[in-house]
């Protein structure tokens, strides 16, 4: 099985390809703008820009059988550049669904969306809920679910879109996502560092660890097509907490929680206000997907994953 990861390089990519390299008969192609700091050893690296789509060309050299679309421009900065976003994650995303179309046998697409795509929703938040989003990266990834939703109804794909939670604690440096606060509050003084929170503390999120995000794309891609039917995408379990909560955990996790700042960013606050901060995920238990068991669970997989921060 050939499997392309576009995005191959990047936080949730390294991981996956990781994952699907100890399987047999998988064959993977790791395709970003970088190389990867640890690629498997089998795999195929593939240097480019993805909005440039002639990596297109190398990737589908053979005939692949399933892809994971997790390269993306991220909230913060698609709302900074909309000609940036757009091509990322709109664009680029058409031209690979376009070939994948070519295909001689519909290959299998998980494709990661967002809560972003929603929009402000008054309560809770389930799968018949509507997208509103409020910007450009939400918008962005709500094409992105329609684009794959129709490629599949033709029978072209086999699509699987997954909204995943804000997803913390993400190791390494700050991104320019506009959440990338809720795995600063607890990374940087876990490591001694201070933090500064740009929203209110009681602000709802809508959260996952690393770890739940991974196994979510992973058990979405060998979920069979049945289980999926005609309604290709779904809202991944995951826990509401507020940044209050997450210091609180941060503390009991032996963390300095006086590293932690309050400043609030009218233009970050702007962007997470939209986001929902509480969703309801029938289905996806029903089809097996789980979630973290509390805020300190999700900390405590932060510090036994990452030792070195």
């Amino acid at each position: 099985m050939r499997i392309v990861i576009t995005g191959g390089a990047g936080f949730l990519g390294a991981r996956v390809a990781r994952e699907l390299a100890g399987r047999d008969g998988v064959s993977l192609v790791l395709v970003d703008h970088v190389a990867p700091a640890e690629a498997p050893t089998s795999a195929e690296v593939i240097t480019a820009d993805i909005a440039a789509r002639d990596w297109l060309d190398d990737a589908f050299a053979e005939t692949v059988d399933g892809v994971f679309h997790l390269a993306a421009v991220v909230s913060a900065q698609a709302e900074a550049d909309f000609d940036l976003g757009m091509a990322v994650n709109v664009d680029s995303t058409r031209a690979l669904l376009e070939r994948c179309r070519a295909q001689p046998t519909p290959p299998r697409i998980v494709f990661p969306s967002s809560i972003a795509a929603f929009g402000p929703v008054a309560g809770a938040v389930d799968d018949a809920t509507g997208n509103r989003p409020r910007n450009s990266y939400g918008v962005e990834k709500a094409i992105g679910e329609l684009l794959l939703s129709d490629f599949s109804r033709r029978g072209w794909v086999d699509g699987r879109c997954v909204r995943l939670p804000t997803i913390t604690v993400r190791p390494g440096r700050p991104n320019k996502a506009a959440s990338s606060f809720a795995s600063g509050i607890i990374r940087e003084p876990l490591n001694g560092d201070a933090s500064v929170c740009p929203v209110a503390g009681d602000l709802e999120l809508w959260v996952a660890s690393p770890r739940a995000a991974v196994q979510a794309l992973l058990h979405a891609f060998d979920t069979p097509a049945e289980a999926w039917g005609d309604v290709r995408s779904l809202n991944v379990p995951g826990l509401t907490t507020t940044p209050d909560e997450m210091v609180a955990a941060l503390g009991r996790a032996g963390g300095d929680t006086t590293l932690v700042r309050f400043q609030r960013d009218p233009a970050i606050e702007a962007i997470i206000a939209t986001w929902p901060g509480r969703m309801r995920t029938p289905r996806a238990n029903a089809m097996g997907f789980q979630r973290d068991a509390d805020i300190d669970a999700l900390v405590r997989a932060y510090i036994e994953d990452e030792p070195d921060g």
